[in-house]
């Protein structure tokens, strides 16, 4: 018969045993990259550094916001995100900075970010987790991946779940909807639209649009008045730099002849609910639905 003592090892010993099993299970993750790396960590990540505005809208709505301790510039929603660290700019990143906060994930903008900087943190010791979201069903995905780096994979799953949902509505009342010619004026000086590779491309064919520039396959391509006046776009739908209407939008007024100016189809979407790979992406897209909607 077991001494009281013998028993009591033998519990600690067995529990201990159990806590060790239990954390070979589950504090190892791993995820697949934009780049086609394999991204692991020994346990989820607890010192999180975005170098996207959109990444660092990412991780709070994966529930890891609380992880991230550096940020780029422009990383203002939600709110607590503009209380984080700043690390520099998308493309000027502080080094110094990243290091000093001992970050054991770095999130980083595969054609945003400087590639010797990425490199350079990289060679550093640093384990960098390489994001390219460039299409609307892009977004689940990334949550997916972030929510497991970050060990949230539950707040992760409930995220995707109702971001798809909202995406598949979307996707039912508008699939079959009379097709609306649009031109989408990222900025005036020089002329920038959105070709067909890139996320608003996508929201613009999820309402029944069709996209004046969808054969240019460059992201933010530079094109002239005459290639939309030769367009004759049904709408004309402008970002600008914040929530206020571009006054440059209404220059198109000089030219009555165009449809939309016709029409008076001129309108504004805030660029930050149609150019970030975020779920507010939906929000931009219900609006642009909405919007296109109208002019049938």
């Amino acid at each position: 018969m077991f001494s009281q003592i013998t028993k009591s090892a033998i519990l600690i010993h067995l529990s201990a045993a159990l806590m060790f099993c239990s954390s070979i299970v589950t504090a190892a993750v791993a995820v697949q990259d934009d780049e086609g790396s394999i991204i692991e960590l020994q346990q989820p990540a607890t010192r999180i550094v975005s170098l996207a505005p959109s990444l660092t809208e990412l991780l709070f709505a994966v529930g890891a916001g609380a992880k991230l301790v550096g940020v780029v510039e422009y990383s203002d929603f939600p709110p607590a995100a503009t209380q984080i660290q700043i690390v520099g700019r998308h493309d000027m990143l502080d080094l110094e900075r990243i290091l000093s906060l001992a970050p054991d994930l770095i999130v980083a903008w595969q054609t945003g970010n400087p590639r010797a900087s990425v490199n350079r943190l990289r060679e550093l010791g640093l384990t960098v987790y390489v994001a390219e979201p460039k299409r609307l069903d892009s977004i689940p995905a990334h949550m997916a991946r972030l929510g497991t780096l970050a060990g949230s994979e539950a707040v992760a799953s409930r995220a995707v779940t109702t971001f798809n949902s909202r995406l598949q509505d979307l996707q039912t009342r508008f699939s079959n909807a009379t097709p609306v010619s649009t031109f989408y004026q990222v900025w005036d000086a020089p002329l920038i639209t959105a070709g067909g590779n890139e996320l608003i491309n996508d929201i613009i064919s999820l309402c029944g649009g069709r996209n004046i520039f969808s054969n240019l396959q460059m992201v933010a391509p530079k094109v002239n008045r005459e290639a939309v006046l030769q367009g004759n776009p049904d709408v004309i739908v402008a970002s600008g730099i914040d929530m206020e209407r571009p006054e440059w939008l209404d220059d198109w007024r000089a030219w009555p002849s165009l449809t939309a100016v016709s029409r008076d189809q001129l309108f504004v979407i805030p660029p930050a609910l149609l150019q970030r790979h975020t779920p507010r992406a939906l929000e931009g897209a219900e609006m642009m639905c909405e919007l296109l909607e109208s002019t049938r």
